[in-house]
């Protein structure tokens, strides 16, 4: 599923900017975003795909959390960039105490146990996304930054999906066992997941500091949390609105240390 969706929304962004522009693809460029489509959604994507099938999303959300600080420490430790502003490193913190807040409140503190291989693996794939995310800023890619993405999607969903079926052991799920509501959701995910979703943070990454656009890791709980409370009837209770409230102030402080450097500097 998750080869397919990133294959096909890729193959229809490459289509249509092919029809639009005719570009010229030098083969640095399709090395470069083809690295960005491995890290991320082979390494990253696939790789917490893999590990919530062992760990339970609430717990996987607190891990994918950690994508914030993983940028902001690879950016000053391996990159060289200067230290984050002081504030923004007090609201990454205190966006990722949080999520820690959250999962507690909503499955106690001992909710992490028994998941040793799973967590490894989150972890490490976080660490790739963060990496991909950062080397999307540089890697050699075209002029369109659609047709960028595009060919980043278009490796990573084939990628995964070789890797999907060298682990299913050679086969695929025959098309007549597809269900309506099975396809409904894979286009929903082709659109909003992959063209809109997933391009969007690409965008997000040149036009934004780094550290803001990676702080959706802290508000997708906070948006499953309401959604669950609107669609599914499921109950708040004080502990998840005050995590709530801690992890929306976290992002609050991020939005202003990464403003404050742009301000100086204009």
């Amino acid at each position: 599923m998750l080869g397919l969706r990133f294959t096909v929304a890729g193959a229809i962004m490459f289509a249509w900017e092919w029809v639009r522009l005719r570009p010229r693809i030098t083969l640095g460029q399709w090395r470069g975003m083809g690295m960005v489509g491995a890290l991320m959604l082979l390494g990253g994507t696939g790789g917490v795909a893999w590990s919530e099938q062992v760990v339970p999303s609430n717990i996987a959300a607190v891990v994918v959390a950690t994508v914030p600080l993983w940028i902001a420490v690879i950016r000053w430790v391996f990159l060289r960039h200067d230290r984050p502003e002081r504030v923004t490193i007090v609201g990454l913190l205190t966006g990722f105490a949080g999520i820690i807040m959250l999962v507690v409140y909503t499955s106690g503190p001992s909710a992490a146990e028994g998941y040793g291989l799973g967590l490894v693996v989150l972890g490490f794939s976080t660490f790739l996304w963060s990496a991909g995310s950062l080397y999307s800023r540089a890697a050699d890619q075209p002029d369109s930054p659609a047709l960028g993405i595009s060919m980043q999607m278009l490796v990573g969903g084939l990628l995964n999906l070789i890797v999907g079926i060298l682990c299913n052991g050679g086969s695929m799920v025959p098309l007549a066992e597809v269900s309506m509501r099975s396809a409904v959701a894979l286009a929903y995910l082709v659109v909003f997941g992959s063209i809109v979703g997933f391009s969007s943070y690409i965008w997000l990454l040149k036009k934004t500091d780094p550290a803001l656009a990676s702080s959706y890791a802290y508000v997708n709980p906070v948006v499953a949390i309401i959604l669950g409370w609107l669609l599914a009837g499921e109950r708040l209770n004080m502990g998840s609105l005050s995590a709530t409230a801690v992890i929306l102030f976290g992002v609050i402080l991020i939005v202003r240390g990464t403003v404050r450097p742009a301000a100086r500097s204009s």
